[in-house]
């Protein structure tokens, strides 16, 4: 199985791309440093595409899905528009730490707010329209995240879906989870609810726009 990118077109696309503000690449060191799974952050490249769709979409209420130390969460803050928040929420005690202590460090980090539980519990009890949504959480049940997001949407708002490539074994699924996703690629594609591209920006980015 050829790669999907090559790391040398990778590493010009990082390279091309703005920098984050210190704090987040502050965030990345600490998180490569003390965490058990540390690529699981955002990173630069999604960071930045990030900030740039929520100030082209100026969502008012912006839902995160997997906090993990909170690199994702500061990067949409930091394109929010006056009066715009983020509800975000996580598992991971530990997690949840870093990423609190970075949402208190930050000028945008008023804008966060961070609820702990599985996320199918924040979600289906969030009585708010969802204008704008990143998942990157447990594979398993982004169907159903999906499927929950979409009845507290309108019209324009936008659903992204992390890992949607999954190192390339959603090309020959093997397990539950790359099944999960391959199903939801598929799903997605052929909804007649949503628009949709499957773009390939680190490990597969799902970008979903609500007709």
């Amino acid at each position: 199985m050829k790669p999907l990118q090559l790391p040398g077109i990778e590493a010009y696309a990082l390279d091309k791309t703005r920098p984050e503000p210190a704090q987040l690449t502050a965030l990345e060191a600490r998180t490569w440093a003390s965490m058990k799974n540390p690529q699981m952050i955002t990173g630069r490249l999604e960071g930045r595409l990030l900030k740039l769709l929520v100030q082209i979409c100026r969502p008012q209420l912006v839902l995160e899905l997997g906090t993990f130390t909170g690199y994702s969460a500061l990067s949409m803050a930091e394109g929010l528009p006056d009066g715009g928040r983020i509800i975000t929420c996580d598992v991971d005690p530990v997690a949840r730490d870093v990423a609190q202590a970075a949402f208190d460090e930050s000028p945008f980090g008023t804008r966060i707010e961070l609820r702990m539980g599985p996320a199918l519990e924040t979600l289906r009890a969030l009585d708010e329209t969802i204008d704008f949504a990143f998942v990157d959480a447990d594979k398993l049940n982004y169907q159903a995240y999906y499927e929950e997001i979409l009845t507290r949407t309108r019209p324009g708002s936008v659903i992204l879906f992390d890992n949607m490539l999954w190192s390339g074994r959603v090309l020959d699924p093997a397990d539950d989870e790359d099944r999960a996703l391959d199903a939801l690629n598929t799903t997605i594609a052929a909804d007649d609810r949503v628009e949709n591209v499957l773009l390939t920006v680190r490990d597969g980015v799902q970008l979903v726009v609500v007709k």
